[in-house]
């Protein structure tokens, strides 16, 4: 059977630059117009403590990171909830989870982890939908589901993974659709493979994960994560 990585949980949470919005700033601009001084004031030091945020954990400081993240959220949680569809809110919103989850589980916490990812999810879909030609977030999209999936699979509960990784299969094929020849396209569609291979009763999903496996094994491509579940799988092939 193929087991799933879990020890490399972070594999897609590496830190990422984004630039925070700006719309709170001009309290004439529409969005803004719909918040209260105090919330302005409040979306405006969370752009700063998400940015201190960043700066910390590029340089490692993840305790620090966590500690600015943590500051910025309830203010961006706050805009997103005044104007649902401006989606450079949303898109704010779900970046902000997804690092704080990165300076989290550099910390070993996974049980926050999993709880910023499940919070994050609705928010990287409205993104995702907003931006279809953004491989970006559709891979972050893709990762966090598989990472859910796996956690899932993990405690056994394959009925509660199957459809995570479904729809991150659903997204990876899109990816590779694009780009065949991506490293982290291949990998994000090998991951999925791998758990719903395990979730799905489909031997053709099993067959699909050693062929691609075996290729990205051959050339040099396959990445930490998936490479153990693929020499498992393999060696019980040929064994």
């Amino acid at each position: 059977m193929l087991r799933p990585c879990l020890s490399a949980f972070l594999i897609f949470a590496a830190p990422v630059a984004v630039a925070a919005p700006a719309f709170a700033q001009d309290a004439a601009a529409p969005a803004a117009a719909q918040m209260t001084p105090e919330q302005i004031a409040a979306f405006n030091q969370a752009v700063t403590d998400f940015t201190a945020g960043q700066t910390a954990q590029q340089a490692g400081d993840n305790a620090t990171a966590v500690a600015k993240y943590d500051a910025a959220l309830p203010a961006i949680r706050t805009a997103v909830e005044v104007d649902p569809s401006k989606i450079d809110n949303v898109n704010f919103l779900a970046n902000a989870l997804y690092a704080d989850a990165a300076a989290y589980g550099a910390q070993g916490q996974m049980d926050k982890v999993i709880a910023l990812y499940g919070e994050s999810l609705p928010h990287w879909r409205k993104v995702v939908e907003a931006k279809p030609t953004d491989t970006a977030s559709r891979n972050i999209l893709a990762g966090i589901l598989i990472q859910m999936g796996n956690q899932k699979l993990g405690a056994q509960d394959k009925a509660g993974a199957d459809p995570l990784y479904q729809e991150a299969l659903t997204l990876a094929r899109k990816s590779v659709a694009e780009n065949g020849t991506d490293k982290v396209n291949k990998n994000i569609l090998l991951s999925a493979l791998i758990g719903a291979s395990q979730t799905a009763n489909d031997p053709a999903l099993q067959t699909e994960a050693l062929d691609l496996g075996k290729s990205m094994m051959a050339d040099g491509t396959i990445d930490a994560m998936n490479k153990p579940s693929i020499e498992a799988m393999t060696g019980q092939k040929t064994g």
